[in-house]
C-alpha cells in the first residue's frame, strides 16, 4: 500500500528530528566527555624515585595505566613500538618525559602538562618527542581529518555498486578496484604532495584502500541482503557512529565508554589506528586494526556475492 501524503508528511516531521538527535548524540557526546581513561604510560628509573612518579599517576584514579620499565632504553622502545603514549624517566637531574605526538598530539600535550604540574618546585622537566609528527602536519590535524573522507568514499562506492545493479563478482571487483585506486590517490595527495605522512608509501596506500573497502563492502553487502535500506543502515553505522567514535582527533582512551572501544571495532577507527602505525611507527601495533578491517571487508564481500541469491524468490512449483 502506497503511503498517503499525510503519512509521508508525518514521517518526515518525525524522522528528521530523530536523525538530528542521533547525530548530535554521536558527535557531541564523545567531545563533551573527553578525558583520560586508562591511558597507557611508562615509568622508568631507580625504584625509589619511579615509585613516587607512579603514585602521582595513580592519584588520578582510572586516568592512566602505568607500565614499569627498567631504564630509559626500555621505555623509549615501548614508546616507539606504540605500547605506551609516553614515558617518564626518573633521574638525578629531574624527570625526563618521552612523548609520541604521532600517536596522539592531544595525549602528548596532556602528559606534558601532568608531568610539569607534578614535578617538584623548581625541578626542570626535559621533554623529548621520540616519535614526532612530520613537518607537513605538525599538529596532526590532516590525518585526523582524513577519516571522514575515507568513510564517505566507502559509503559512496557501496551505494554506487548498488544503484548501478552490480551484483556478485562484478560488484566485488568494482568495489575492490575502486578502493585500490582511492588508496593510491589518497597516498599521492597526503604523502607525496602534502607531506603529512612519512612511512612506506605502498603500506599507506594499502591501508587507505583497505579502509575504504572495509566501509564500502558492508554497505553493498547490506544492500544485497536488505535492498536499498541496507545502504542507509551501512551509512548510519560507518558515518554517524564510526567517524565520531574513531578517536582519530584525540585517542580512543580519551573517549567515554563504550564509544572508545566500539570505535576501534568499526572501520573508521581501525583505519585511523592502522594508518598512524604504518605512517609513523614502522608498522608496530597493527594486528588488531588489520584484523578488524579484514573482517569487515571479507564479510561485506561475502554478503555481496551471496546476498542476491539469498534474496531471490524461488519459482512457484506446478
Amino acid at each position: 500500500m502506497t503511503p498517503t501524503p499525510t503519512r509521508r508528511m508525518v514521517a518526515v516531521m518525525t524522522l528528521v528530528p530523530v536523525v538530528v538527535a542521533l547525530a548530535l548524540w554521536a558527535f557531541a557526546w564523545p567531545a563533551a566527555r573527553t578525558a583520560p581513561r586508562d591511558v597507557p604510560v611508562g615509568v622508568a628509573g631507580p625504584p625509589a624515585v619511579a615509585e613516587g612518579i607512579e603514585q602521582r599517576f595513580e592519584q588520578r584514579e582510572g586516568a592512566f595505566a602505568v607500565h614499569r620499565y627498567d631504564d630509559e632504553a626500555a621505555a623509549r622502545a615501548a614508546v616507539e613500538d606504540r605500547v605506551v603514549y609516553g614515558a617518564v624517566v626518573a633521574s638525578a637531574e629531574g624527570p625526563k618525559l618521552l612523548t609520541a605526538p604521532a600517536a596522539s598530539p592531544v595525549v602528548a600535550q596532556m602528559l606534558k602538562e601532568a608531568v610539569t604540574a607534578s614535578a617538584p618546585d623548581g625541578a626542570p622537566v626535559q621533554v623529548e618527542d621520540v616519535v614526532p609528527l612530520p613537518s607537513g602536519d605538525p599538529r596532526g590535524s590532516a590525518l585526523a581529518a582524513s577519516v571522514l573522507p575515507l568513510a564517505l568514499a566507502g559509503v559512496a562506492a557501496g551505494a554506487l555498486v548498488t544503484v548501478l545493479g552490480l551484483r556478485g563478482l562484478r560488484g566485488a571487483v568494482a568495489l575492490t578496484g575502486a578502493a585500490l585506486l582511492v588508496g593510491m590517490t589518497a597516498a599521492a595527495i597526503a604523502h607525496s604532495w602534502l607531506g603529512v605522512m612519512d612511512g612506506n608509501w605502498w603500506a599507506e596506500a594499502g591501508t587507505l584502500g583497505l579502509t575504504v573497502l572495509a566501509v564500502g563492502a558492508p554497505v553493498a553487502g547490506l544492500a544485497a541482503l536488505l535492498g536499498m535500506p541496507g545502504v542507509g543502515l551501512g551509512a548510519l553505522l560507518m558515518i554517524l557512529l564510526g567517524n565520531p567514535f574513531s578517536g582519530a582527533a584525540s585517542a580512543p582512551e580519551l573517549l567515554p565508554e563504550p564509544a572508545g572501544a566500539l570505535g576501534q571495532w568499526l572501520p573508521p577507527g581501525a583505519g585511523a589506528w592502522l594508518l598512524r602505525s604504518v605512517a609513523y611507527f614502522d608498522g608496530h601495533a597493527i594486528g588488531s586494526a588489520l584484523l578488524t578491517l579484514s573482517l569487515w571487508a571479507g564479510l561485506g564481500l561475502l554478503a555481496l556475492l551471496t546476498g542476491t541469491h539469498l534474496r531471490r524468490t524461488p519459482a512457484p512449483t506446478a
